[in-house]
């Protein structure tokens, strides 16, 4: 029998995919600094209501198609194959990159515990970020073990989701109580409360990267089929899994600001762990780095996941070659695993920050899939206040990428990020002029080009 994901299977690859390494650097590095405490908790907020209503179009899509590839097999079936291709290739290099990202995070998880000494045989420098050959090879191992967990089946691989993420939730939850009770307050009240103005530029800096930060929510897209219950149902576990998000999000950086002033976490490398580890002592650290170790690790096996279906899917459109869509004996996209793991491999050797720059430029290519999920919802919505659902989630998706390319945004890309994403566009071009005309390419499309029933328009849709 086929193996099925059951509910609290699905919550877990959500929260798994959506928490990463992120949420325990950012405090220090970015969000005290940057948004302080109430603003970056504003801004997850608002980034998460508009994560909700993008939410309300993949609800669309869950009643009336699930297949492998989620929102690129949408677009392939009700605008075509082109922009099918556009979906899946955007999204493609958004999963690989965190699994990328989440590998080479891993070795500083190693650093946290160990320390520098770590990294061993100096090869080169990125960037401004040395290489390490002991670095490349910590790495590696971790995603090779994890496309081994993976190969092994879904049964295997969401068993130790489930593992990893519940570690993740009750250590955080135990450390913020406790940082409750032992933490400065006083200095807290006094440098994140009294007097504070609500900056908008602060809050946005903050929903800007909430596309790539909660890019999780729709891995629930590439398993549909999985699913041992309706997948229409599964809209109200993705959500759930959003809003564990956004409080994660913002209780670590409340956690770290319960020890630190903005200035104080600036002077660790890693102000979450040095303010758990002054406050808690040594067994906090080791909740922490356990809470780290399932964020990281959990994040891989996600990914992985949702990043073999979506290259089934562009092999079925023979945008790729057709073998990546096999299926072996234990209905594992074993050849679409093993791509995902040769091209992951790459990115130790590239160093971090190159990693980081395709991960930045990767917000952008998740809220073009999102845009593109709500349009085609707006499409073919058969209720009125779905479709008005999918057109504020359309809006919202606007607005990120709004946010990411709009010149003097607090949110736009880098220069780096923008080179990275030319490149991927060329390299996307040339895949798909090699097979926008193959021979054996599927007839897909129900067209959308004729209006719902009432709406003759998107104005008409929204305000009808």
């Amino acid at each position: 029998m086929t193996p099925r994901l059951s509910r609290i299977d699905t919550i877990a690859l959500v929260v798994g995919a959506i928490i990463g390494w992120g949420s325990f650097v950012l405090p220090g590095t970015r969000f005290l600094s940057g948004s302080g405490v109430i603003d970056t908790a504003i801004g997850f907020a608002i980034g998460g209501i508009a994560v909700m209503f993008i939410q309300r179009g993949y609800h669309h899509m869950f009643e009336r198609h699930v297949d492998h590839g989620g929102e690129a097999a949408y677009a392939a079936r009700f605008l075509g194959r082109g922009h099918g291709f556009i979906v899946g290739w955007a999204l493609m290099l958004t999963y690989t990159s965190i699994v990328a990202l989440n590998g080479v995070a891993f070795v500083l998880v190693i650093k946290l515990v160990a320390g520098d000494a770590v990294s061993q045989v100096y090869l080169y420098t990125v960037a401004g970020y040395p290489v390490y050959l002991t670095d490349i090879a910590i790495a590696s191992a971790t995603m090779v073990f994890f496309a081994w967990l993976n190969l092994r089946g879904l049964k295997v691989s969401s068993r130790t989701e489930n593992v990893l993420v519940s570690s993740l939730l009750i250590n955080v939850a135990i450390l913020f109580v406790l940082m409750l009770v032992l933490g400065d307050t006083d200095q807290f009240v006094a440098t994140y409360v009294d007097g504070w103005q609500i900056n908008w530029a602060h809050v946005a800096s903050v929903v800007a990267i909430v596309p790539f930060l909660f890019v999780g929510f729709d891995v629930i897209a590439q398993v549909a089929r999985d699913l041992a219950y309706p997948p229409h149902r599964a809209t109200r576990l993705a959500v759930i899994g959003i809003v564990i998000g956004c409080v994660l999000y913002a209780g670590m950086n409340t956690l770290t600001a319960l020890a630190f002033t903005p200035a104080q976490a600036a002077e660790h490398d890693w102000a979450t762990g040095a303010a758990v580890t002054e406050y808690v002592g040594p067994v906090g650290f080791v909740l922490l780095v356990v809470a780290l170790v399932g964020a990281v690790l959990g994040g891989i096996s996600a990914f992985t996941l949702a990043a073999s279906s979506l290259i089934a899917s562009l092999a079925s459109n023979r945008f790729l070659p057709l073998s990546l869509a096999h299926t072996d004996d234990r209905h594992v996209l074993n050849r679409a695993v093993l791509l995902i793991l040769g091209v992951s491999l790459i990115a130790p050797w590239a160093g971090r920050e190159a990693v980081n720059y395709i991960v930045d430029m990767s917000s952008l290519l998740a809220a073009i899939a999102y845009a593109y999920t709500c349009f085609i919802s707006i499409r073919i919505g058969n209720v009125t206040l779905e479709r008005v659902y999918a057109a504020v989630g359309l809006a919202c998706s606007v607005g990120f990428i709004a946010l990411l390319l709009w010149p003097g945004s607090p949110g736009q890309l880098s220069g780096p990020a923008m080179g990275a994403l030319v490149v991927w566009a060329a390299m996307g071009l040339v895949v798909f002029a090699r097979g926008r005309h193959h021979p054996d390419a599927p007839e897909i499309g129900e067209r959308l080009w004729v209006a719902p029933q009432g709406a003759s328009s998107l104005a008409a849709v929204v305000t009808e």
